[in-house]
């Protein structure tokens, strides 16, 4: 998915991640990338956002795991707690995720409403941006045909054209 994203899908994803940090101050980081652990776009001072997208990655399988293996339903986003901060990843749309960095004095009901906003919108784009790539890519396995232009065959006389049955 990350691949898909043409230049100014991700400059409207890093534009909504800029956003986000304004509107929240306690927020140290945004990241958004596509569930194969590829970055689409970050706003992360300090943190290796490749480093930070792969780990987003596992860190979403296992979480998607857990939540099939309780009866949860389809995962929606994951909250990590650490001494220092929190780290919070949203589903965005089909193939993205949102992950953000956090303080440990941020309002958590306020950082779930931002961020799951933002993840909507990052969504809506990324999935976008994925569809217009895929109409634009031939159908799998239908190579384009060719035509060879034949040679026209030589006209043979009577003499030429024998059968086994005329020696």
């Amino acid at each position: 998915m990350a691949a898909e994203a043409g230049s100014s899908d991700r400059e409207t994803v890093l534009d909504e991640l800029r956003r986000l940090r304004t509107r929240m101050p306690q927020l140290t980081g945004a990241l958004a990338a596509g569930v194969d652990g590829l970055v689409v776009a970050h706003d992360c001072p300090g943190v290796d956002p490749e480093g930070l997208a792969a780990l987003t990655a596992a860190e979403l399988g296992v979480a998607v795991r857990v939540s099939d293996a309780t009866g949860k339903g389809e995962l929606r986003e994951l909250l990590v707690r650490g001494e220092d901060g929190y780290v919070a990843t949203y589903a965005a749309g089909r193939s993205a995720v949102l992950t953000l960095l956090a303080e440990d004095r941020v309002n958590v009901g306020r950082l779930h409403l931002e961020g799951r906003r933002a993840a909507a919108r990052i969504g809506e784009t990324v999935d976008a941006a994925e569809a217009a790539a895929k109409a634009l890519r031939p159908a799998r396995g239908a190579a384009p045909r060719t035509r060879t232009t034949r040679t026209p065959r030589t006209s043979t006389t009577t003499t030429d054209a024998r059968t086994a049955t005329d020696s």
